[in-house]
């Protein structure tokens, strides 16, 4: 990994550690990172396995699984201390993490025969939070060769589309497909000269499936540019231009989340490059309806930036 990621993830690691007892939220760890939020959620979840958020929360849980074995704080007190705002949402994780409420767990802690074995399990439970495990890195460090003959890094100019937005689970982003495909049918606007481009605008880790937001677009020619969509449905704007790094995926569309995770947690993190602020692209080469293995073949472009540039 770049040793550049590599204190900015320990520098965000240690932030939480140390700010266990306040209310963290995304935007707080993203500036602790130096990546915007966007990016910075994908980044921390394809590096550390983990969504941001749900790894607070589990370094919530390790320490008052620490406070119950050595303290004798009240459950409020730990709530408190471990950040979690309320003894109510304390309880709640807990018990969905341990399968056993806070007190239960203090007593099973406490009974002598309980007390060396679940001291070791809590050093355990730390120490692979806190370091990555060895065969994992292994089996990491072969996927990033792979990954990077898929990758190359190119200049792509802005881009005058019309597009439908769609609102829910991005396996539904069929029905803005289906939209904009009649609009563009209409209007004659057909590959190789046109290009169909997707926008995923949120990351699914961290908003709602059925909350996620995603843009289904068409480039325009000129002429059509100036007389405007004459549909409420279809909307015009500019896809942003500059340097992005492309990844050919061809699978089913349910895996295309891979794809994202095979650059930013692949090679990005060793590419010399950094995310930048644009939204991804996703150019849509083939309609899987019609592909014989029902497969989607995407070129994913995720904007980048030389490293300190």
């Amino acid at each position: 990994m770049n040793d550049d990621y590599g204190n900015r993830l320990q520098t965000v690691l240690a932030y939480i550690e140390a700010n266990l007892h306040s209310p963290l939220n995304l935007d707080e760890l993203a500036e602790a990172s130096h990546f915007s939020k966007y990016h910075f959620a994908r980044l921390f979840s394809a590096l550390q396995g983990q969504a941001p958020m749900a790894y607070v929360t589990e370094r919530r849980l390790v320490r008052a699984l620490d406070y119950l074995n050595k303290t004798d704080k009240t459950m409020l007190d730990i709530a408190s201390l471990c950040g979690f705002g309320s003894l109510s949402r304390f309880n709640a994780a807990f018990k969905k993490r341990y399968e056993a409420t806070p007190s239960q767990m203090r007593r099973k802690l406490r009974q002598p025969s309980n007390f060396r074995q679940a001291d070791g399990k809590i050093r355990e439970e730390t120490a692979s939070m806190e370091s990555y495990d060895e065969s994992s890195n292994n089996h990491r460090d072969f996927l990033r060769r792979v990954w990077g003959m898929n990758i190359d890094v190119t200049e792509l100019p802005s881009y005058h589309v019309a597009y439908v937005t769609h609102v829910g689970s991005y396996l539904d982003t069929y029905k803005a497909w289906g939209t904009l495909g009649a609009w563009a049918q209409q209007h004659r606007l057909f590959p190789p000269e046109q290009q169909f481009i997707g926008v995923s605008l949120d990351d699914p880790s961290l908003v709602d499936e059925y909350a996620c937001r995603y843009e289904a677009c068409v480039t325009l020619p000129e002429a059509l540019l100036a007389a405007g969509s004459g549909d409420p449905n279809v909307a015009f704007q500019t896809l942003p231009g500059g340097l992005y790094a492309r990844y050919t995926f061809y699978d089913t569309i349910d895996k295309f989340a891979l794809a994202y995770q095979s650059v930013y947690g692949g090679w990005l993190p060793r590419s010399g490059y950094e995310p930048d602020d644009r939204h991804a692209l996703e150019f849509s080469l083939n309609n899987p309806a019609s592909d014989p293995e029902g497969k989607a073949r995407v070129d994913l472009y995720v904007p980048i930036r030389r490293m300190g540039g």
